[in-house]
């Protein structure tokens, strides 16, 4: 059975008090969200060494980390080094995007090295091989694609992004409505080109019922992918990317009948006074599934400082009720992300997360800041490390600029302002 359908039976399986634990809230609190389809826990029967995590309402904001070979970077090992720094920057969930080299190898090295979370995008592994058995992409045929669905499940892994919303008919309209960057999604393009082709409907929305079975025999929480996501501003929130996220939105409740975990996911980029706006429209059409975005990213310039912009977006689509933001690295729009990048990324998607728990009053967000602002009037360095998103980092910086046997910090020096107001008001310091 999945988390779903136990939840439903009343069960509070070890993965939901895991959960409940972690968030602060009560194990009846994940079981009623769980039921109702606001909160997934991707947890695939098979993926042993998981320490579960939920992911939706009422709890904090997940980040994903994106790591993966390339036809150019095909090394699994260097894989698992940035795998290793995800995770040691804090990562909620990995995915593995690999279409480079042996990819299944790829996946199950994560697999086995990783206890978050790991989703896929299985039908670039599928139009890869369609490629080396067929000579090309577009013959991959439907059998294909599930055969490699069920190969990816049975390894274990815990979500799949699957571009079920890109149907003729939201191509038909993509192609009406005319965008600068056409679709972006590596997933949607393979698919788009794939029924285009062959002139047929998609078979991840053709036979969703297929799909459904796969997702409830290992408990895969179906990701439903944005296949027509903006991919620059003065495409956001055009028609095709409403129209297929209206289809998503009937596929979720689908997905719920069969007691299947889904989450949707979303743009992509999109300008600031956009973003609260997509979140609505997600959470009203798709019934209050969990929201998955990528970003989102508020401006197309800055390449080289991704991270930067999708953390602006992140902390507005999160505080407006987005629950998972997919990292963006510095890298993004220029190659495949270093060790450093990914570690960058994940910071950056952090900080952004936690800014919306603030305002969401999510359990623990507002204390972790008030007990930085103390260890700060103190100037208690040592608390302030073990408080910071990235203790490396503040470490490194206070002994690069600051002398051993500086108290205060050489910005201000004696001239510090905690230091002097706290001996006028007769308030000891901490030093």
């Amino acid at each position: 059975m999945t988390q779903m359908l136990q939840a439903r039976a009343g069960q509070i399986t070890p993965a939901m008090r895991i959960v409940a634990e972690k968030e602060g809230v009560s194990p009846e609190f994940i079981v009623d969200g769980l039921a109702k389809g606001a909160i997934v826990i991707p947890a695939n029967i098979n993926h042993a060494n998981l320490e579960p995590a939920g992911i939706g309402a009422g709890l904090s904001t997940k980040v994903n980390a994106n790591i993966g070979t390339s036809p150019h970077f095909p090394e699994v090992a260097k894989e698992l080094v940035k795998l290793r720094a995800a995770l040691e920057a804090g990562a909620d969930a990995i995915m593995d995007l690999s279409i480079g080299g042996d990819i299944d190898t790829c996946r199950q090295e994560i697999i086995r090295s990783c206890p978050v979370c790991i989703g896929t995008v299985p039908v670039y592994q599928a139009i890869i091989e369609s490629r080396e058995r067929y000579g090309n992409l577009i013959d991959m045929s439907v059998d294909d694609l599930f055969r490699v669905i069920e190969k990816q499940a049975l390894d274990g892994v815990d979500f799949i992004t699957v571009h079920c919303g890109v149907t003729l008919e939201v191509v038909d309209r993509l192609r009406r409505e005319g965008r600068i960057t056409d679709i972006v999604s590596r997933g949607g393009a393979f698919l788009a080109g794939w029924m285009l082709h062959h002139e047929r409907q998609n078979p991840l929305f053709e036979q969703y019922d297929r799909l459904l079975e796969l997702a409830l025999k290992y408990d895969v929480t179906l990701s439903l992918g944005d296949g027509l996501r903006p991919g620059c501003l003065a495409d956001a929130t055009d028609r095709a990317q409403v129209q297929e996220l209206i289809v998503l939105g009937e596929l979720v409740e689908r997905a719920w009948e069969k007691g299947v975990q889904v989450m949707v996911e979303g743009p992509g980029h999109v300008p600031l006074d956009q973003i609260q706006t997509n979140i609505v429209l997600q959470k009203r059409l798709c019934k209050g599934a969990p929201f998955y975005v990528l970003g989102p990213l508020v401006t197309d310039v800055a390449p080289g400082y991704d991270h930067i912009t999708s953390a602006i977006g992140g902390a507005i689509a999160a505080s407006a009720g987005a629950d998972f933001l997919c990292y963006v690295t510095p890298a993004e729009h220029l190659g495949l992300p270093s060790k450093e990048d990914v570690w960058d990324g994940v910071i950056a998607a952090r900080i952004a997360g936690h800014a919306a728990d603030i305002v969401k009053g999510i359990p623990g967000a507002r204390e972790w800041d008030a007990s930085m602002a103390k260890a700060r009037k103190n100037l208690d360095w040592e608390a302030q490390f073990k408080l910071a998103i990235d203790p490396v980092k503040a470490r490194t910086v206070r002994k690069e600029k600051n002398p051993a046997d500086l108290k205060e910090c050489t910005m201000c020096g004696e001239f510090c302002a905690m230091k002097v107001i706290g001996e006028y008001l007769g308030v000891d310091m901490k030093c």
